[in-house]
């Protein structure tokens, strides 16, 4: 039997609570049944236990996990988190493994940081928190010390869902598994990286959030450079915690913008009103909620280096927008051609192509091979595996982590740090009008003119 763990959720009546945590824990719960969950839910709304029971159950069935809502006991307490006073009725005679979820707005979970002191957590306790960490570098390093002045690194997790995708994790395998991919893991061997997460969602009524912060914070910035750090680490003694995060960390620590020109290796644009599969879509700057002299791009590519021994030299090319059609969701590692090929063999010499799509969850590799009808002549081919989804989705491979009390997929204060002093640069220089806003139509591909990633 697993400890039993009481699950805090600060925001408890709101989307992301819904749509995210609760699905993700009702499929963790039927997948291993032997878990005990209770669940205090917090937040401003009038609503009773029987109200929160009601959404538990609904987004446990969402996920065909309807028998597990019968197992949690769940209990709502109104509250306002931003008050001292309040923080402490709520958390006060907890026992046992505790986990505090802050599923509420990033300066609604700053205010509730601050309200906070170390008295009032239970021992042991675990701070769950969701991105954006912080609004730059300094106010990721300042977020860092108030919660560390309440609990011990290791026991503050930074939700990141792509690093329980299973396509990042196989990565792990698919590389250190392989000795021939191991070996040839560097710029000796690999051309050119690019990760890519392309949507064919628009804007979905998320104005609020995502009109402040854009394709490049919410994405690049939040998730893709987490995905850099994975791909490019050197191999770490364990999978652990410690050894995984450290490894991570290095390499994030090494990243920079390619050639240090920001405005050079940056592009951004919105989208335009258009189609998606034969549905209309308004214009970015017509959403509601939405204020057009913000510039907010909705498609965002930056090319990054890692400057160290494996890596100087290489291109990772990194790009995530909205409203896109036939939307690539993948990472493709571009080998370097052959030195030399010998005289009488004609055809495609181009280096071999290593792809990860990241859903469905695939993993091919084109190669130059003899064609059937002229062994002298060289075609294309492309050998696949499908991977399959694992056995739990990214936010629950992330909630049984925080349930084990294990962070090694939750991002270290300093991995959040990095992020944001990889970004500035670029920020900065699209602060400055340095960089352009192209635009693209809803539905298309992207502006016209910008390069083809994948």
């Amino acid at each position: 039997m697993i400890d039993a763990t009481t699950l805090v959720i600060l925001g408890a009546g709101g989307d992301l609570t819904s749509r995210l945590l609760l699905p993700a824990l009702g499929q963790l719960l039927t997948r291993e049944p032997e878990r005990s969950v209770r669940i205090i839910g917090a937040d401003r709304e009038e609503w009773t236990d029987a109200a929160l029971q009601d959404v538990v159950t609904t987004a446990f069935e969402s996920m065909d996990a309807g028998d597990a809502a019968s197992r949690v006991d769940v209990e709502y307490r109104r509250t306002d988190i931003t008050r001292a006073d309040e923080l402490r009725s709520l958390l006060a005679g907890l026992t046992g493994q505790v986990a505090v979820y802050f599923a509420v707005p990033p300066a609604v979970a700053t205010a509730c940081i601050a309200a906070l002191t170390p008295d009032m957590l239970p021992p042991g306790a675990m701070l769950v928190m969701e991105k954006p960490f912080g609004t730059d570098e300094a106010g990721a390093r300042e977020l860092n010390r108030s919660l560390t002045a309440l609990v011990p690194e290791s026991q503050v997790f930074r939700v990141d869902h792509f690093l329980g995708r299973s396509t990042t994790l196989n990565l792990l395998g698919a590389r250190f598994a392989n000795r021939i991919l191991e070996p040839l893991w560097s710029a000796e061997s690999i051309e050119s990286i690019d990760i890519v997460y392309d949507e064919s969602l628009a804007l979905e009524g998320r104005a609020g959030y995502y009109d402040r912060a854009g394709a490049l914070v919410d994405m690049i910035q939040s998730h893709l450079l987490q995905v850099l750090a994975v791909l490019a680490m050197d191999e770490p003694a364990t999978l652990d915690e410690v050894d995984f995060r450290a490894a991570t960390g290095a390499v994030l620590r090494a990243t920079t913008i390619w050639n240090d020109d920001a405005a050079a290796s940056s592009r951004r644009a919105r989208y335009t009103a258009g189609d998606i599969d034969g549905v209309a879509k308004p214009s970015y700057v017509d959403e509601p909620g939405v204020d057009p002299a913000r510039e907010t791009e909705t498609l965002a590519a930056a090319t990054f280096e890692v400057r160290n021994a494996r890596w100087a030299g290489v291109p990772f090319r990194l790009r995530s927008g909205k409203a896109l059609g036939t939307p690539a969701r993948e990472v493709v590692v571009r080998f370097r051609p052959v030195r030399h090929l010998p005289r009488g063999l004609t055809g495609t010499s181009d280096g071999a192509v290593l792809r990860f799509s990241l859903g469905p969850d695939r993993m091919s590799l084109e190669l130059n091979l003899n064609a059937s009808e002229d062994p002298f002549e060289l075609e294309r081919a492309t050998l696949t595996a499908e991977l399959g989804e694992g056995a739990l989705k990214a936010y629950a491979e992330v909630l049984s982590g925080v349930l084990d009390g294990d962070p090694m997929l939750a991002v270290r204060g300093d991995a959040a740090e990095q992020s944001w002093r990889i970004v500035a640069p670029v920020l900065e220089a699209w602060r400055q009008g340095r960089v352009p806003l192209d635009e693209y139509v809803t539905g298309s591909s992207g502006p016209e003119g910008w390069p083809a990633y994948v």
